[in-house]
């Protein structure tokens, strides 16, 4: 998907180490999309003070709610786009040659590397339920200037969460690895995205690795957290993204009613990046290239199968230079 909006176009300045173990609540942020028929998506990163977790740098919501997407073709750099539905259907289209249609249960990755284009529509002319968490991996630079690529995949490995009370859970590993157990998916950095479900009245162990860096989302019900065999728990809803830090083994979760949640981390980055748009670089320069790029109608960002001139335009380029983003957390 395409950012249309120009918030945090500008990255902040004062850089810290992944601090070891924390437990923040970061609250999601509402933020409408452009377009006749606009939607409104929930933003949970970057946050101001938190840029990346691992190499994810960008996790949007767009639902639930009923709307008609037309999102026409445009560009990407230097990410991996992961698209996890939870309800309706979309059509993919991009500058690689792919078609498809993104399902409940299906990864949908496309890896921008130097430049690719896409569009995305929801099936039919009506209005139509859709859900369905978007996400940006930044590449590392032994990848970012590579060609680029889509990859679907329809069978995911499963991980048992093994229950501290109650029933035990399930994981589906949808990219990278949790628990010795591995997605099929291409990555580049060590990484981990994981759907968790979490039956009612049900407390399970969801391992980490304590060298990573982690956060969780609460997709739908109640949740709280917890570390190891500790009294204190924090509850997360859907409004808020739950920043874990480092050096923990495993984090405790439990749900009254029952929950999903989507848990993200990975090894902290390599870099500070610049991210304005649909792009993700390391220097002002690149991202003014990229543009120029698009704007041009060149080679770089290929053409969109089954398309015609139609296209999203690149906003105008902010009246300060853009710097690369480093945490304050």
């Amino acid at each position: 998907m395409t950012r249309l909006d120009a918030d945090d176009a500008v990255a902040t300045e004062s850089a810290v180490d992944c601090p070891g173990p924390r437990t923040l609540l970061l609250e999601t942020r509402e933020v409408p999309l452009g377009g006749v028929r606009a939607m409104s998506v929930h933003r949970s990163l970057p946050q101001r003070d938190l840029p990346l977790v691992g190499a994810w740098c960008f996790l949007d919501r767009f639902g639930p709610q009923q709307t008609r997407m037309r999102v026409e073709p445009h560009p990407h750099i230097g990410l991996q786009t992961v698209t996890w539905p939870y309800l309706g259907e979309v059509r993919h289209r991009d500058s690689v040659g792919s078609d498809v249609v993104v399902r409940r249960g299906a990864l949908n990755l496309m890896t921008s590397g130097a430049g690719i284009s896409h569009s995305e529509y929801s099936l039919g002319e009506d209005a139509a339920p859709l859900d369905a968490l978007q996400l940006w991996v930044a590449l590392p630079e032994a990848r970012r200037h590579g060609p680029p690529a889509f990859e679907q995949h329809a069978v995911l490995p499963e991980l048992e969460l093994v229950a501290v009370d109650g029933a035990a859970g399930a994981a589906t590993v949808v990219l990278g690895r949790l628990g010795g157990v591995a997605s099929p998916a291409t990555v580049y950095t060590p990484i981990v995205g994981a759907e968790l479900r979490i039956a009612p009245g049900s407390t399970v162990r969801v391992p980490l690795n304590p060298d990573w860096e982690h956060a969780l989302i609460v997709v739908s019900g109640d949740a709280e957290v917890g570390e190891g065999d500790a009294v204190e728990t924090v509850a997360v809803d859907t409004a808020h993204l739950l920043y874990l830090g480092t050096r923990r083994d495993d984090v405790i979760v439990s749900s009254g009613a029952g929950a999903t949640l989507f848990l993200l981390g990975g090894e902290p980055f390599e870099d500070d990046v610049v991210m304005w748009w649909n792009f993700v670089g390391r220097t002002h320069e690149e991202i003014v290239e990229a543009r120029e790029a698009w704007e041009s109608g060149g080679e770089r960002f290929g053409h969109v199968v089954d398309h015609g001139d139609e296209r999203i335009p690149a906003p105008p380029m902010p009246a300060v230079r853009l710097t690369r983003r480093r945490r304050r957390l």
